[in-house]
């Protein structure tokens, strides 16, 4: 009896971790370390699959207040201290920027973020059309990777190709997770 026992705690224990594996391939995650233009972090964002697109999540303190762009940009790379290695917006669909614009937007226009007065901020959003699977131009592990930005200024919306969002001031490589 106690060997069947130690048998059926194996198998559940087995089944217990397929389960847990295909939770993760059904809902793939990833997530990014904002750091700022001296290379101190502070932030994070996680991306997971949702129906209907990404569930992007972001925490960010030591910022200054107001409102800030953040978007989605093509190249996975944050070099400081002005980010601009990360390049343009993520735009597999090559429309144009903003939500308000009637030709975008581009898949990595994203709500303004609002710091308050003690640096601190957070924001969820979802964002539709994109993807964490495979490595297609809709994916954010397409070649070269994809990284999330943080502006200086709020996104007006409409202003193509940036939404005059002004200097880049935060940025986190995406990577897959866990």
């Amino acid at each position: 009896m106690k060997k069947y026992l130690v048998v059926l705690g194996v198998v559940l224990a087995i089944a217990a971790l397929s389960s847990a594996e295909s939770v993760v391939k059904a809902h793939p995650q990833a997530k990014a370390v904002l750091i700022n233009a001296e290379g101190k972090e502070v932030g994070t964002a996680t991306f997971e699959m949702v129906p209907g697109g990404i569930k992007v999540d972001m925490q960010v303190s030591g910022l200054p207040p107001g409102f800030h762009a953040f978007h989605i940009h093509s190249v996975g790379l944050c070099e400081p201290p002005d980010f601009q290695s990360a390049g343009p917006h993520f735009n597999p669909y090559h429309k144009k920027h903003g939500k308000q614009n009637p030709e975008g937007p581009h898949s990595g226009d994203l709500p303004n973020l609002y710091v308050g007065k003690d640096g601190t901020g957070d924001l969820d959003a979802l964002v539709p059309a994109i993807t964490l699977l495979g490595e297609g131009e809709n994916s954010l592990f397409h070649p070269g990777g994809t990284s999330i930005v943080i502006h200086a200024s709020p996104d007006d919306n409409t202003t193509d190709p940036a939404g005059n969002a002004g200097a880049r001031i935060a940025c986190g490589v995406i990577t897959r997770f866990p």
